[in-house]
């Protein structure tokens, strides 16, 4: 059974993050809070863990849409070919916000990625989310918590999600309700930005 960690966005506990942090570490499954929805992820070196969501999803790993959750941009070049100047001021605009961007992966991709052409990368503005990324010392690799309702997209509510997940992940952290609409998608792997998903985040940034 997992267990439910009360954490707040406004000053994360340091001590719960610690907990947190070595639970990914161990190839555990976090749900945890973002700028949009709450979402469902583990450490981006750990296969094994990987392989727990693409199964949990349905889908294999080749098929699976996940993105990369980043403390801030510095670590973009690890997993990213190099990108052009209009790209980055895109970046640099948006994030920390509630964007989703597809750009060109690299050669240093984890080896579970290698055949992965595109990323998606994330910084959400969220304090616990990228404090979490800080202390794992590398991105965590994250999928939205769907709903089986046909109507509500998203569970909102941590204790439902809790509910539902406890025995499939490790830990389910508690922020509050957590929004019920996507991150905006936008592909900058071409000369112009392509929108794929209009979401949260506001398309006056491109």
């Amino acid at each position: 059974m997992a267990d439910f960690i009360k954490i707040y966005n406004e000053n994360p506990n340091a001590k719960e993050i610690a907990k947190v942090v070595k639970v990914l570490k161990a190839g555990g499954l976090v749900i945890y809070p973002t700028d949009t929805v709450y979402g469902l992820g583990c450490d981006i070196m750990n296969s094994k863990a990987l392989e727990k969501i693409t199964k949990i999803k349905g889908i294999k790993i080749e098929k699976a849409k996940l993105s990369f959750i980043c403390n801030d941009l510095s670590h973009l070049s690890d997993y990213v070919k190099q990108i052009d100047s209009p790209t980055f001021k895109i970046l640099k605009r948006a994030l920390p916000g509630p964007y989703t961007f597809i750009l060109p992966g690299s050669n240093n991709l984890p080896k579970i990625f290698k055949k992965k052409k595109t990323v998606g990368i994330r910084i959400p503005d969220n304090n616990i989310i990228r404090t979490l990324v800080k202390e794992l010392g590398n991105p965590i690799v994250s999928t939205s918590i769907r709903d089986d309702d046909d109507i509500l997209e998203y569970t909102t509510d941590p204790e439902l999600i809790f509910e539902k997940w406890n025995n499939l992940v490790d830990v389910v952290i508690d922020d509050g309700y957590g929004g019920n609409e996507g991150s905006t998608i936008v592909d900058l792997t071409d000369s112009y930005p392509e929108v794929i998903r209009e979401g949260k985040g506001s398309l006056d940034i491109l």
